[in-house]
């Protein structure tokens, strides 16, 4: 049997990735909203963590979100084999890794058909293996410190109105309903009062601030969106989606599943049968987006321009 190309084996991985997450929105219940659920038992549901402490990102989120609901994981840091060694642990006996990508590009110079050099960039998709602490024995004590308290649901919470309020963005309150307006790149939110508790408020606000990015004078996101409900939508909605999940997460921030999930569920999974790298691009899309919103926060703002 001949050897898979890069090309193949891509397309295997966008395959098993994207057919895994369509199993979990088939049974009713999105990938990224599982964790929410799962009773960590570290407290609050951050974003996966790799051994130094760097989040993940994109696909990778989901990835490892969804293993630690399926297997039971309370921690979420996660390691390959040779980082565990590395740092005095081993991976227990029978326990089994789990897969995340990683995506690049390299530079290759080839001959054109005029016979000039010239020089084409090639994106690669790999896998590789990593486990959870919880599979891991001997690891320093600081891989197992308890996580923070969760947000009081009761009151209001400083850190995420800080946040939001240091993105910049038109922020309008009143009415029933939740928003984003791209022609008076404004974002419409009810009342604080009138949501069930404080978590469903950021929760919202930071789905709504995700489509806020998609602005052309920002990050210019468009998938052709013509009119309600249709494939451009969807997409745009899949990406809001992820990118609340990641930064409610980042804020430390554990929302119950919105109540219009099951309308959206439809179309996330016919846009996701149609294209299996769809969900790879809606989680960069997603990632790019919380991260320019981390980008204006004042503490990061004077990192760049230092």
């Amino acid at each position: 049997m001949a050897p898979k190309t890069n090309a193949s084996a891509r397309s295997d991985i966008h395959a098993r990735v994207t057919d895994r997450i369509l199993a979990d929105l088939e049974s009713g219940v999105p990938t990224w909203i599982r964790p929410w659920s799962a009773g960590n038992t570290q407290g609050r549901i951050v974003r996966p963590l790799r051994h130094n402490g760097q989040p993940y990102s994109g696909i990778n989120v989901l990835l490892l979100w969804s293993e630690a609901v399926a297997c039971g994981f309370s921690s979420p840091t996660w390691m390959t084999f040779r980082q565990a060694r590395e740092l005095g642990g081993h991976v227990r006996k029978g326990e089994t890794g789990s897969t995340v990508v990683y995506a690049d590009r390299i530079r290759r110079t080839e001959t054109d058909d005029r016979g000039d050099e010239v020089e084409r960039e090639i994106p690669f998709l790999k896998a590789y293996t990593v486990f959870c602490v919880d599979q891991i024995d001997g690891l320093p004590d600081r891989f197992h410190a308890p996580a923070t308290d969760p947000l009081d649901p009761i009151t209001r919470d400083a850190r995420a109105d800080a946040f939001f309020t240091a993105i910049g963005a038109d922020i309008r309150h009143g009415g029933a309903q939740a928003y984003y307006a791209v022609g008076s790149d404004h974002v419409q939110m009810p009342l604080f009062e009138s949501f069930r508790d404080p978590v469903s408020y950021y929760a919202t606000l930071g789905h709504e601030c995700v489509h806020w990015t998609r602005h052309p004078s920002r990050l210019d996101r468009d998938f052709g969106r013509t009119r309600f409900g249709d494939a451009g939508y969807a997409r745009e909605e899949l990406v809001a989606e992820l990118g609340a999940a990641f930064l409610a997460a980042d804020l430390g921030l554990t929302p119950e599943p919105r109540s219009d999930h099951a309308a959206y569920i439809a179309s996330w999974i016919k846009v996701l049968k149609d294209d299996k790298r769809f969900v790879f691009t809606a989680a960069s899309h997603a990632s790019r987006a919380v991260d320019f919103l981390h980008g204006h926060q004042p503490k990061l703002a004077e990192e760049r321009t230092a």
